[in-house]
């Protein structure tokens, strides 16, 4: 724990207005000596048309963040960050740093950066979304370079709705949905989906790697900022 007067490291997220998960999540598995804050972007129902209003906030949040000296800022909302296809991604990422003036990065492009990291060729994806939203995020992975064996939604709008769900019923959802048979990974998608919490669970259960939204968020944050940070299952080993 920093010492009184002492600069604590800090880390910066930008948000859907809805979301109550990401922040709660960040801050279960971070040191006590780095701290978490968050800006938000007006969201309520995960649509496409939501979605796609909500990115125009994210530069203006980010460069608030900036004014409270953190280190990097993540743009933690998966589907947000992918809505357009490749590249967009990347954009996102450049407008955060741009306007933050430290590393950012951006949910969807972490969640690829993952998979890479662990040689990840032959995905199942599950998602508390509609099927709008995930045949955009197969398209996405697709495009990535990744081979996508199943998707699986729950067929939610209202964030609340999302982020009432539990570690318990993301680790239903995927134990349901999934046929480990033939994987290099899992991934578990949105940051408003309690997930991180079961994939020590499911990695043992299914023995394959499972990456959710906020992991590798997390992860690829911490990398970005070069500050240290431990979490559950094979991507953080």
């Amino acid at each position: 724990m920093s010492e009184p007067g002492e600069r604590a490291d800090r880390i910066g997220l930008v948000v859907p207005s809805s979301n109550t998960t990401a922040e709660r999540e960040f801050r279960t598995y971070l040191p006590d000596s780095i701290t978490v804050h968050g800006a938000r972007m007006a969201l309520e129902s995960v649509t496409v048309d939501e979605l796609d209003a909500m990115s125009d906030g994210a530069a203006r949040a980010a460069e608030l963040l900036g004014h409270a000296d953190v280190d990097a800022v993540a743009y933690a909302c998966t589907t947000g960050s992918l809505l357009h296809g490749p590249g967009f991604d990347a954009e996102l990422e450049d407008r955060l740093a741009d306007a933050a003036g430290v590393p950012a990065v951006a949910t969807a492009r972490s969640v690829v950066r993952a998979l890479e990291a662990l040689d990840a060729e032959r995905i199942a994806v599950v998602t508390p979304y509609t099927s709008d939203l995930d045949a955009k995020e197969q398209e996405f992975l697709e495009a990535a370079g990744f081979a996508v064996a199943s998707i699986d939604g729950r067929g939610l709008e209202a964030n609340t709705a999302i982020g009432a769900l539990t570690p318990a019923d993301a680790s239903r959802q995927v134990r349901e949905a999934v046929d480990p048979a033939a994987l290099d990974a899992v991934f578990v998608s949105c940051t408003n989906y309690r997930s991180l919490a079961a994939v020590d669970d499911l990695e043992a259960a299914l023995e394959v790697p499972v990456v959710t939204s906020n992991g590798a968020t997390l992860w690829d944050l911490c990398r970005a900022a070069g500050l240290p940070v431990s979490g559950p299952g094979t991507l953080f080993e």
